[in-house]
């Protein structure tokens, strides 16, 4: 009875992987479901090397286009140079057109980081806070800066809360003894003209107590002392 619905005359049945006999050996298996077993390493092996062929001939020399690209904007940006770092010269391109050229790239997403610095320095706000949001900083060596120049574009917009926001995200390293200290403090301001002093205290003790060789510690007690904390 189990076998007569494999045996119907004119319909070809497949045999499931558990209907092959137990007892047979690991080749038998094999040979019995060859043909699905072939086909889906095939699928597997051209996906592979067609991952590795679009790697090697499309992604890394546009990334190293990319680079090159960059690097002229970067030598602009270093002499502040800013309209030419953000806009080229015409012969090389500027930060806004490696985002648009070499959109994806590593080159592409670190120029969405300095066009936002070119337009903090053009004191164009807006525009420094939309390409600070493009750039994708997880794990890049200038993460905290990042949020602390989109701390900085919020404040020259007048946003206290964003701001703070953005300095405490920038702060959130506490192995780094220069960079947390200042944008604890200036998180410190913000929260202040927020009228959040609590806060403002908060960050100016984690200064002094934890960061008391930083520049920004020297400041600490004065400004204690002006909210009213003196111990």
């Amino acid at each position: 009875m189990a076998n007569s619905a494999r045996n119907i005359p004119g319909k070809e049945q497949e045999v499931s992987f558990e209907e092959v006999n137990p007892l047979l050996t690991l080749q038998e298996r094999y040979e019995a479901k060859k043909k699905p077993i072939n086909t889906a390493l095939t699928i597997l092996l051209v996906a592979i090397v067609g991952y590795f062929a679009y790697d090697k001939l499309l992604s890394e020399p546009k990334e190293n286009k990319a680079m090159t690209a960059i690097a002229h904007a970067q030598a602009y940006f270093a002499q502040d140079s800013v309209n030419k770092a953000l806009n080229g010269d015409g012969a090389n391109k500027g930060f806004l057109s490696v985002i648009k050229t070499y959109g994806g790239t590593k080159a592409g997403n670190l120029a969405n980081y300095y066009a936002g610095l070119c337009y903090l320095q053009m004191k164009d706000a807006k525009n420094a806070i939309k390409y600070l949001k493009e750039f994708n900083a997880h794990g890049t060596d200038i993460e905290y800066m990042a949020y602390g120049a989109m701390g900085d574009a919020y404040m020259e917009m007048g946003n206290t809360k964003e701001g703070s926001e953005s300095y405490m995200k920038a702060a959130a390293d506490k192995k780094d003894n220069a960079i947390t200290p200042l944008y604890l403090y200036r998180a410190a301001i913000a929260y202040e003209l927020n009228k959040q002093n609590d806060k403002a205290i908060e960050n100016l003790k984690r200064i002094r107590d934890e960061y008391p060789q930083s520049q920004q510690a020297r400041e600490t007690d004065k400004e204690l002392a002006r909210l009213g904390i003196v111990d």
